[in-house]
């Protein structure tokens, strides 16, 4: 079942159990791929849905973060509640240790050797880890790594 169908089938189970923050955030996950199937074009594959959830996700931890930030935790605890709601809609996330294996990996396969090289190495870790652990933490992990 394609990730589109799974958020319509949460979307119709939050309506039912009158679940506002789940709606909200899953409606925002459907406009958004119904967006990049109108302006693309061509059908979204699974990877393209994964980053459109990705995407909304550090959209809610950030406003979250700032909002936090300003003392406004009645804001931030509903964005914080939506992007729960939407990790479940992505694959297991792997943590640091992991991402670190897969780094020394990738820095080994290219020969990288300085951050001169943390663009290559920074793109083939991405592909490769595209859903499975976010840019920052891969960021910080090539960085330490090089250095």
């Amino acid at each position: 079942m394609s990730l589109e169908k799974d958020i319509m089938a949460a979307m119709k189970d939050a309506m039912k159990a009158k679940d506002q923050t789940a709606l909200a955030a899953l409606r925002a996950v459907k406009s958004e791929i119904l967006l990049a199937k109108t302006s693309g074009g061509a059908d979204l594959i699974k990877e393209d849905e994964i980053k459109i959830v990705q995407k909304l996700v550090k959209q809610r931890k950030d406003s979250a973060r700032i909002f936090s930030e300003q003392n406004r935790e009645d804001l931030s605890e509903p964005e914080l509640a939506q992007a729960a709601v939407l990790e479940k809609f992505l694959p297991e996330q792997l943590s640091e240790e992991e991402v670190t294996a897969v780094i020394k990996e990738i820095i080994s396969k290219t020969g990288a050797d300085s951050m001169k090289d943390m663009g290559k190495v920074m793109g083939m870790a991405n592909k490769e880890l595209a859903g499975k652990a976010d840019g920052r933490t891969i960021s910080t992990v090539v960085k330490t790594q090089l250095t």
